[in-house]
């Protein structure tokens, strides 16, 4: 049987709620904000400190990668990369800062990219840990 996937709007929308649902499974209340060119998708909320979450979502591990320009990483921003993934496999998920993830981007003449195999370790894979140390941060936001 042949699924088909969704369209890549429909993939960030599922990767959003993935990462929302991760957070709230660690502890964190977290609320979505709304539309299509949001420098922010998530904050992440716990123990009265606020961190601000970047999600890209690609469908499949053979789409190279994810779609991001340098001008567009903040380094007050977590970026979480989730690969969805065939539907009987999980979600796969990539968390980095700002700052590990700009000399990671590769900008081409019509579009910049993070590959996959450059996040594909483990010091980006399921590294949940990340969002908590940004909420003890110097310079984290509290309520």
């Amino acid at each position: 049987m042949t699924t088909t996937r969704p369209s890549s709007n429909n993939s960030h929308l599922a990767g959003e709620y993935f990462v929302a649902a991760e957070l709230y499974k660690r502890g964190f209340s977290v609320a979505m904000t709304l539309g299509n060119a949001k420098a922010i998708d998530l904050f992440a909320e716990k123990d009265l400190r606020t961190v601000n979450v970047q999600v890209k979502a690609i469908s499949l591990r053979k789409n190279v990668g994810w779609p991001i320009l340098k001008k567009k990483v903040f380094r007050k921003v977590l970026y979480v990369f989730v690969c969805l993934n065939a539907d009987d496999h999980p979600p796969t998920f990539f968390i980095a800062t700002g700052q590990e993830v700009r000399p990671r981007v590769r900008e081409y003449a019509t579009r910049g990219i993070i590959n996959y195999g450059s996040l594909n370790s483990g010091q980006f894979q399921d590294r949940w840990d990340k969002i908590e140390a940004a909420l003890r941060a110097p310079g984290a936001r509290a309520v």
